[in-house]
């Protein structure tokens, strides 16, 4: 296995006195599509949102390539190569399709953007001037998406991509994915629900429980049997 990108050890978060995740060890290679499992509730989100920063930790360390980042600011972790697709998108609603790429791109450097990043959607370039608000739920996603490949990101984050979208625009969110793997820079962790379009995508998987790791393997040995039962009640 190549190096990890990204290396997460003994992570603790917690809400006030909740405490959310325990002991949380993973790791995500540059090149590798890594996807993270487990019912709602269970510290997913969580997860992601402490290794942007949002979520302060409690314990343990994220590693970004051979730099500790678990005291960076969320900024500063934009500006080294994190990209974010939160769950539910968080587009700039009264802002143009153009204005909500620009407004990331000003997040980083010059030299980090990437100004081609939406032409991974190419049915966003004939929606430059709509309005974020305006456009359907899996064009919104499409955008959310190029908004963080704006930045030429190293380490790209997907909290629950397909979640309400049709179809046909999954195929495509596939494909930016497929195409984002084959550039073997990024390292890519992506968490869902929709189990065939995870097994299809990611080379290794974690299974998430109770804010812990509980199981974790190749998706090559895997079927969506083995791994179902995590997702039912």
């Amino acid at each position: 296995m190549a190096p990890a990108h990204l290396r997460v050890e003994g992570l603790e978060a917690s809400y006030g006195e909740t405490h959310v995740l325990r002991n949380v060890n993973l790791n995500v290679a540059a090149g590798e599509v890594v996807c993270l499992i487990g019912r709602n509730g269970v510290g997913k989100t969580t997860l992601l949102k402490s290794i942007v920063g949002l979520v302060h930790s409690g314990g343990g360390s994220i590693h970004l390539d051979d730099r500790e980042i678990t005291r960076t600011p969320t900024h500063q972790r934009a500006r080294l190569g994190i990209g974010y697709v939160p769950q539910g998108r968080e587009i700039f609603p009264t802002l143009s399709v153009r204005e909500n790429l620009t407004v990331a791109a000003d997040v980083h450097e010059r030299s980090r953007r990437d100004e081609s990043a939406w032409q991974m959607f190419p049915g966003l370039s004939k929606m430059m001037h709509r309005r974020g608000g305006d456009l359907s739920g899996g064009q919104q996603q499409q955008l959310a998406i190029a908004r963080a490949l704006v930045g030429n990101p190293t380490l790209l984050l997907l909290d629950e991509p397909t979640e309400g979208i049709q179809p046909s625009i999954i195929d495509e969110i596939e494909n930016a994915i497929v195409r984002i793997k084959e550039r073997g820079t990024v390292a890519i962790l992506l968490v869902e629900q929709y189990l065939q379009f995870a097994l299809r995508l990611a080379d290794r998987y974690y299974v998430m429980e109770k804010g812990s790791i509980v199981a974790d393997g190749t998706t090559s040995d895997a079927t969506a049997g083995a791994v179902e039962r995590y997702l039912t009640i």
